[in-house]
């Protein structure tokens, strides 16, 4: 994440453990995010506008392993998911904080048994963990990336590829001129598709290896956009200027890493940069010409990415296709990081509520 908003993860190491931490110390906040295929967990206190890291915890769970064809989570995938959750519990009882957000997106909105699921999640590990609509997800990305926003002249339109789902939003940017505390982005609208790099994964095995089945993904995903183009005639406003594509997944870092030809993925580098279209799509066209071994072995992706890649390209490039912004920022921030700050804001709003 930009340095507006926290210092690197890796600095949290410099930070002191947890017993000391708690005396004297600003409140701590914990945001915890049950996606399809991970499960994440960043611990902050308030710094400036926004927050240094006290804690991250991620982990491959794969919870929505099965989903497209059974329509179920599968009892291995839960199993997974639960294991990351106490994970994520024991290490907040460490830490103490003071408040904490625990959210689930699409696997478990899709799911037949995703509610009890999640019932028997809040049971099990204590968290008051909850399945969030389309658009509080999307409410939570503009928040995380909302400075990359302002930057922009007008407007933006955010896309988050999700392993489940992607979530475009049409945002409206606030005046340069405005105070401070009302420079925030206004979401127009949003839309929501089904598609994500794991039910594609799975559903397309193999098929956006070849040209022609990439192409059909691309044309696939750009159709179930379109009628939010048709809505808001975002093209028409990226002709007339001023319009910005915001991408917030791992695709589009990964993409970003591999169009700013990085050794290695390097967080610091990628994390609000903002690329021409030429060098994005160049990224795209990349990634495609690797293969299946040169994308095992690109040291940005990795053997336990590579049947993901591609169909978050092919979704990327529907979105690049549709709508021609002349440059994209990428942002390496997320959900987690919009509850970080909204908890945050809300304590602020709260002064009684501070530890006494």
């Amino acid at each position: 994440m930009a340095s507006d908003l926290t210092v690197p993860i890796d600095a949290a190491a410099d930070l002191p453990g947890p017993a000391s931490v708690r005396r004297g110390r600003p409140p701590a906040f914990a945001a915890i995010d049950l996606g399809t295929n991970n499960c994440r967990m960043l611990v902050g206190v308030p710094s400036g506008q926004g927050f240094h890291i006290l804690d991250s915890f991620s982990r491959v769970v794969r919870l929505g392993e099965g989903l497209y064809r059974t329509g179920l989570l599968g009892d291995a995938a839960m199993s997974r998911a639960m294991d990351a959750l106490g994970v994520c519990a024991d290490r907040l009882e460490r830490w103490q904080v003071d408040d904490v957000r625990a959210i689930a997106t699409e696997a478990c909105r899709q799911a037949e048994n995703g509610s009890r699921f999640i019932s028997q999640a809040r049971a099990d590990t204590g968290l008051p963990i909850e399945i969030v609509s389309p658009r509080e997800e999307v409410g939570l990305a503009v928040e995380s990336c909302a400075s990359l926003i302002c930057n922009t002249e007008r407007r933006a339109l955010l896309f988050d590829i999700g392993g489940g789902s992607t979530e475009v939003a049409w945002v409206r940017v606030p005046p340069h001129h405005a105070p401070l505390s009302q420079r925030q982005p206004q979401v127009i609208g949003f839309h929501t598709i089904p598609v994500g790099v794991v039910t594609l994964a799975e559903r397309c095995v193999g098929f956006c290896e070849t040209e022609h089945g990439f192409n059909e993904v691309v044309d696939e995903v750009q159709a179930l956009l379109e009628p939010f183009e048709r809505t808001h005639r975002i093209g028409q406003e990226i002709r007339q200027g001023g319009v910005r594509l915001v991408g917030t997944s791992g695709t589009v870092t990964t993409v970003a890493g591999i169009a700013m030809k990085l050794d290695r993925y390097k967080r610091g580098a990628i994390d609000g940069a903002l690329l021409p279209r030429a060098v994005f799509m160049d990224g795209l066209s990349t990634i495609r010409s690797l293969g299946r071994a040169g994308l095992m072995q690109h040291p940005c992706i990795g053997p336990d990415r590579v049947d993901f890649v591609l169909p978050g390209c092919a979704i990327f490039a529907a979105i690049a296709r549709l709508w021609p912004a002349p440059d994209l920022a990428v942002a390496d921030r997320g959900l987690r990081e919009g509850m970080l700050l909204r908890l945050i804001r809300a304590s602020r709003a709260r002064p009684q509520s501070r530890r006494a």
